[in-house]
């Protein structure tokens, strides 16, 4: 298979080998000249996935806890606002993941490389720059966005945490006065029980467990079964929040601008799936189709974040909690809504783990006798997942950790480092003024973004005035 070198401003081919990125090449074919007309032939070609595959693999990595806390999102923005940021904020991140692949394909082409993922594509573009410094010390930017990698899936993983340990908390608690009518909304006085933070420590063990099994086919048939338990629970809220939208004059248009910046962060943890983008686009059989997998995928999910956001705040409206599924009335039917979503989220955990454990293991285990790599191993991961559950307990509330978790990281991977990027990479190339322009602004949006962001999440956090939501 061939295509043509990627011209300044038509990016429509697309295409990376799927290989392992441990192959090396020859130190000097790095600084190889970039050819004006290459030939690209695609390593295992026979073996690629099908750009349907692609495209559920693309939806799952983009539909996880997130979309559940959008309606609050929209209520800190406002009910016209909100889903406008949402349009707007989607568009741009797929544009930065169209910008990450231009970036990873014509640099593995110019390196002669079968494959680069998102911190290869870093360092090596830092190496085209006209600035000595950052080419001597490229290296910092794979180690840049390893870090921030890793902080965002552990992130994901504290938020795993206090969702499902508020779900339970709440179908636990509501137990006694849970019936088996749906069609009454009345609040059942509820049970107290455990604090939350001893049901994320009570579901400890079984997460230590889960990251125990090191190869992922194993969890392929579960996943499965997560993926359909999520789907299911989906089309309930639906059904239950669209025949039941009361009259929404009374909602504010545009919320105050303290709440704001909590919207950021949340739509932004949202949008989840810039992680998975190179390694699909590497794996596709005919990657020429994954510009039409990521913009019908990113359509998809963008107008599933529209209307889930819209909708749920349009039906709860100032009562709406930090995921949709604890505003569900107490009848079996919708508890079992909580149930099946928490299975879905702890099998993902799993999932989300891998990239973290994948960075940090390997070099932890290369500093130890190989008799005691399967040791150091296990506890590697045990003592990671302690890290998410104790970060989870010492932030409990499901809002707040998400904001968080968005800008503190989600708002670098998504926003920031990708425009960069595209400037590191083709300024020596004739990129236009206006692209630099675009790219500048994308990047200083996601910087105020992670500043305001953070800070109004922690100032939350620790404020004794903050709101319970």
């Amino acid at each position: 298979m061939s295509s043509k070198r990627l011209a300044d401003e038509d990016y429509n081919n697309y295409s990376s080998a799927e290989a392992s990125p441990n192959e090396e090449f020859p130190d000097e074919l790095f600084n190889a000249p970039s050819p004006t007309v290459g030939e690209y032939e695609r390593l295992g070609e026979q073996s690629g996935t099908k750009w349907y595959h692609s495209l559920i693999h693309l939806l799952k990595g983009n539909i996880g806890t997130g979309l559940l806390g959008l309606p609050l999102a929209v209520k800190n923005a406002g009910l016209v606002l909100g889903p406008i940021s949402l349009l707007v904020m989607g568009i741009v991140a797929v544009h930065c993941m169209n910008l990450l692949v231009k970036c990873a394909h014509y640099l593995s082409q110019r390196m002669r490389k079968s494959f680069l993922d998102y911190g290869d594509t870093m360092m090596f573009g830092l190496q085209q720059t006209p600035v000595s410094w950052l080419q001597t010390h490229s290296l910092w930017g794979r180690r840049l966005v390893d870090f921030f990698l890793i902080v965002t899936q552990l992130g994901f993983c504290c938020v795993y945490f206090v969702f499902l340990a508020e779900n339970i908390k709440q179908v636990v608690e509501a137990a006694n006065g849970t019936t088996n009518n749906c069609h009454s909304n009345v609040t059942v006085v509820m049970t107290n029980s455990m604090d939350s933070r001893l049901y994320m420590l009570s579901c400890l063990p079984f997460f230590i467990l889960l990251v125990f099994i090191r190869n992922l086919k194993c969890l392929s048939y579960f996943s499965m079964a997560a993926n359909i338990a999520m789907l299911v629970s989906l089309i309930i809220i639906y059904q239950y929040i669209i025949p039941t939208i009361p009259d929404p004059r009374g909602l504010p248009y545009l919320a105050g601008w303290k709440t704001y910046p909590l919207f950021f962060g949340t739509a932004i943890f949202a949008f989840e799936g810039i992680g998975v983008i190179l390694p699909l686009e590497n794996k596709m059989k005919k990657p020429k189709q994954f510009p039409f997998v990521l913009y019908l995928g990113m359509a998809i999910v963008t107008l599933l974040y529209l209307s889930l956001g819209t909708l749920g705040y349009l039906r709860f409206g100032e009562r709406i909690q930090a995921s949709i599924t604890l505003n569900l009335p107490n009848c079996w039917f919708y508890q079992s809504v909580k149930l099946l979503y928490s299975f879905g989220i702890f099998i993902t955990y799993a999932l989300q783990f891998y990239v973290p454990a994948e960075i940090l293991i390997p070099f932890v285990v290369s500093r130890v006798p190989e008799r005691w790599t399967l040791c150091v191993d296990l506890a590697t991961r045990t003592a990671m997942v302690c890290i998410t559950c104790v970060l989870a307990v010492l932030i409990p509330r499901l809002d707040i950790v998400i904001s968080l978790v968005g800008s503190v990281s989600s708002s670098a991977l998504a926003l920031i480092i990708p425009p960069l990027l595209e400037i590191a990479t083709f300024y020596g190339e004739g990129l236009s003024g206006w692209a630099i322009a675009k790219d500048i602004l994308i990047s200083l949006f996601g910087i105020i973004g992670f500043v305001v962001g953070t800070y109004v999440s922690i100032w939350e956090l620790v404020s004794p005035a903050a709101p319970s939501t």
